[in-house]
Parts: structure tokens; C-alpha cells; sequence
């Protein structure tokens, strides 16, 4: 039933909306969801769905326990899913067009202060060839702020190390150049020149900059792995991610006083509105900025 459409939808999300492919297969995979629920209601056929289907779907992920911002990823792939379908003129009106998604607050992740990520760099085995790899990857999401799928994609090919600036392809295949410190950029330069070299590369990988030890991409997974290793060594209990180094380099910038424009742009994000949920300032900052600038404390009154 809606499985016939999934390779159009695919091309769609992907030429037209240019979404990443994480994206794209996740709100194919919701799509399959709504059709093995229409079947089970004996919906066979894409032109009988109605509102009231979708809203009766809607109420059995959340029974579910589904977390609502998964309830609200459904929502959004099965609205741009229908949308296609009106565009495709295979449906002639958006059954979807009043659906709506769960509010949803603004989480706020963990970050990490300068002195764990000093912590874990100080629990990498440097003796390994691992371990110069690994000090690189910490550095460089820090010291740039990359999504994990940035990193692992990062090429050679678009290092500009003594430039000091590094060039990212972000989500939707969208380019921006990242600058990034000096110390990151040694790293790195010290894992190519004298750890990468030795390595038997994957045919495909020569541009490709961190390396598994058998000469392929490393996963997004080995990432996790890698960085949850030396939070625990380091100590560390916080539940971390490549994406808090993300929000951490971001939080850092803003509490110094960079413009928020300007992480908009390191961080690659298309609305201001998505970079101001890394731009939360704890409250002894907020505290301690008050009683330094307002006059009622600092005694200009």
C-alpha cells in the first residue's frame, strides 16, 4: 500500500529536501509503522486514509510510550510523506494538513568544563596508535563543534590546517568553513603524518582522515564508544556524546561573549532559533555577570 511510494519519497527527501540520510530512513521506517497500523484497521488503500486514521495512530505510538520527540519525528516525516504524495499527484488532498505534533520543551543537554575534557585527554594511551587517533577526534569536536557524521566524514581534502580552518559537510550536503585551534590542528597533523601513514587503507578511504585500524571509515558507534571509554576512566558521570562536545564548544563561546550569529554559522544551523538551545547560561554565570555590570551591585548607584 504505502511501500509502493517509498522509493519516490526517498528520491524527494533527498533531491528536494535535501535531507540527510539518517533523516530519510527514519521517517521511512515511520511510514512503514502507519502501514502495518492502517492494515491491522483494514485500510488498504492510500486514497481511504483520512485525519481520523492518522489520529488514531497518533494515539496508539503514544500508548506506546513513545518519548514526544519521537511522537513529533513521526508527525513531521508522515506530513512531508503525504506532501509528496499530493505533489506526485497520487492523492489530491494532504490528509495531514490539521495534524498536530506534541509540544515539546527545550532540553537542555550536559556539558562538559574544560577541565573533564582535560581529564579525558589525560586518559588516552598515547604509547598506542589508537591513542594518538583518539586524542585528534577530542580535540577536533571540541575545538570545531562537529555532529558526530561531520567527523567521520571529515576529508583530507578539505583540512586547511595551517590556514587554520577545516572544511565541514554538514546536513543536506551543505558546506561551511569551521576554523579550528591550534592545538586540534597539531593533533591531527601528528595522527596523518605519523600514525595514518602506516595504516592499509580501504580502497574508497584515501581522503577519509580517521581511520579504524583496518583501514575503514570508523562508525558512528565506534565514536560512542570511544568517547564513553574515557568519560568513565576520566571519572566522569555525566551521560556524554559526541554531541555534547557540540554543545559544550557552543556554550563556551557564547558565555565568552561571541555573537550568536557567528555560532550560528560555526555550527551549521539553518534557523538562529535552533542555536539558541546551546546558548543556556548556568546561573552563577548569570549571577556573577549581574554582579559585575548592574550598578546596584557594583556600586554606581
Amino acid at each position: 500500500m504505502l511501500t509502493a511510494y517509498i522509493k519516490g519519497y526517498r528520491a524527494y527527501l533527498r533531491l528536494e529536501r535535501s535531507l540527510s540520510e539518517n533523516t530519510i530512513e527514519a521517517y521511512c521506517n515511520d511510514v512503514l509503522k502507519l502501514e502495518s497500523y492502517l492494515e491491522e484497521t483494514n485500510v488498504r488503500s492510500v486514497k481511504q486514509v483520512e485525519k481520523k486514521h492518522l489520529h488514531d495512530f497518533l494515539k496508539w505510538i503514544v500508548e506506546l510510550g513513545l518519548a514526544p520527540y519521537t511522537q513529533a519525528r513521526i508527525v513531521s516525516g508522515l506530513k512531508s510523506f503525504f506532501k509528496f504524495l499530493v505533489l506526485d499527484e497520487v492523492l489530491e488532498t494532504n490528509p495531514t494538513s490539521l495534524l498536530e505534533a506534541p509540544k515539546l520543551g527545550r532540553k537542555l543537554p550536559d556539558t562538559l568544563a574544560h577541565n573533564e575534557i582535560l581529564g579525558m585527554l589525560d586518559h588516552i594511551d598515547r604509547s598506542k596508535p589508537q591513542g594518538e587517533r583518539n586524542r585528534a577526534i577530542i580535540e577536533t569536536l571540541y575545538a570545531c563543534g562537529l555532529r558526530v557524521s561531520e567527523l567521520v566524514n571529515l576529508k583530507i581534502s578539505n583540512l586547511y590546517l595551517d590556514e587554520g580552518f577545516i572544511r565541514v559537510i554538514g546536513k543536506g550536503d551543505k558546506e561551511r568553513l569551521v576554523p579550528i585551534h591550534d592545538e586540534a590542528s597539531e593533533s591531527i597533523k601528528l595522527y596523518v603524518d605519523q600514525v595514518r601513514v602506516h595504516i592499509d587503507i580501504k580502497p574508497g578511504e584515501e581522503d577519509t582522515v580517521f581511520l579504524s585500524a583496518r583501514g575503514g571509515k570508523l562508525s558512528r558507534v565506534m565514536i560512542f564508544y570511544i568517547i564513553k571509554d574515557l568519560a568513565e576512566k576520566a571519572g566522569i558521570n555525566k551521560r556524554i556524546s559526541p554531541h555534547t562536545f557540540r554543545h559544550s564548544f557552543a556554550t563556551e563561546l557564547v558565555e565568552h561573549g561571541a555573537d550568536l550569529r557567528a555560532v550560528q554559522e560555526m555550527l551549521g544551523h539553518v534557523s538562529i532559533t535552533t542555536t539558541e538551545i546551546y546558548t543556556h547560561l548556568d546561573r552563577k554565570y548569570l549571577r556573577d555577570t549581574i554582579v559585575a555590570h548592574h550598578p546596584f551591585y557594583n556600586g554606581s548607584l
